[in-house]
């Protein structure tokens, strides 16, 4: 019999994907293993979890663990990120609404400014925020108690941070990509959470486009069902065959390549000969902007054995040219 999973469906209100316990979360098992020891050795002592940053690339569920860590805990999760945080009344602001256990999420926290950071690392080391008062001769410094909370920093450039701020945080850990298996898990929790009928086969067949990454395996779930919906009929189940063709509607091939990837690589196929090419060269030849193919297009074109990275630039590889039908 084919698996399915079907649940009713809920109020929007209370329709979230994300997993609230560790018992829920899926992949990252030798991740989940320590953060469970974690929690419940500093829950024995009555005290918070030690500060803890998580890095690697986006999409991959440092926010879903920081609530995830905040629920385990007892506390609330309290969000916001580096470049919002801008002056230090803005740090001051968040943290004295802190309560005990609370986690304070701060994303992309290697873009927090200087003078933020700063004031940060008392906070962190001494549970005290130091906020100066006046200017010049009549400036005074006033000193805050802070409740005993756990910060929680996430960041996709580890090595953006500065020494002093990644030594303060007792524990980091890196997340890695997940396996199609994983990511299947994960496609059929949240279409039983969103109330949608989906077979294993299909889920596997969008887990295989999903570069690795839970948010972009979420994101095409949420379209297979759109086409399911639209094509097929509302509540009827989703097999491979429409999950095939909403995934073939939107470009993405069996190895989770799109329009965008194509177009890198053809541009330094054929534009450049295979390349070397320099970034901004091949920015300006895509009228895309060049953090943007950095960040988001290379690391998986180099994953996948597609393109390389030498001291002249982008280079196209031989399985680029197999993928393209180019051979030789």
């Amino acid at each position: 019999m084919t698996d399915r999973i079907f649940d009713p469906p809920r109020s929007p209100e209370d329709i979230t994907v994300r997993p609230k316990y560790l018992d829920e979360f899926t992949g990252q098992e030798k991740l989940r293993d320590k953060l469970r020891i974690y929690i419940a050795a500093a829950k024995g002592r009555n005290e918070p979890l030690d500060h803890i940053l998580f890095y690697g690339p986006p999409g991959l569920g440092k926010t879903t663990l920081a609530g995830i860590i905040a629920q385990e805990m007892g506390g609330q999760l309290r969000t916001t990120t580096g470049p919002a945080l801008e002056r230090a009344g803005d740090l001051a602001a968040i943290v004295s609404n802190i309560e005990r256990n609370d986690v304070l999420f701060i994303d992309e926290i290697h873009r927090m400014p200087a003078q933020v950071e700063e004031i940060l690392y008392p906070a962190m080391e001494d549970f005290t925020l130091h906020i100066i008062v006046g200017k010049g001769p009549l400036a005074r410094t006033i000193a805050l108690n802070l409740p005993k909370f756990t910060l929680c920093g996430a960041t996709t450039r580890l090595g953006l941070l500065t020494s002093p701020l990644r030594a303060r945080f007792g524990i980091v850990e890196q997340l890695s990509l997940y396996t199609d298996e994983e990511l299947s898990r994960i496609i059929m929790r949240a279409a039983g959470v969103l109330g949608t009928s989906i077979t294993q086969d299909a889920c596997m067949e969008i887990a295989k486009r999903s570069r690795g990454t839970p948010r972009v395996a979420l994101r095409l779930m949420r379209r297979v069902r759109d086409v399911s919906a639209v094509q097929s009929g509302a509540g009827t189940e989703i097999g491979a065959g429409i999950a095939v063709r909403a995934m073939n509607m939107l470009d993405v091939d069996e190895r989770g390549l799109d329009e965008g990837d194509r177009k890198i690589l053809r541009a330094i196929i054929d534009l450049f000969g295979g390349g070397p090419v320099g970034l901004g060269t091949l920015a300006a030849a895509l009228n895309e902007d060049a953090q943007t193919i950095e960040d988001i297009y290379e690391p998986y074109l180099i994953q996948k054995g597609l393109i390389e990275r030498t001291p002249r630039g982008r280079k196209a590889t031989q399985n680029a040219y197999d993928y393209l039908g180019g051979g030789d």
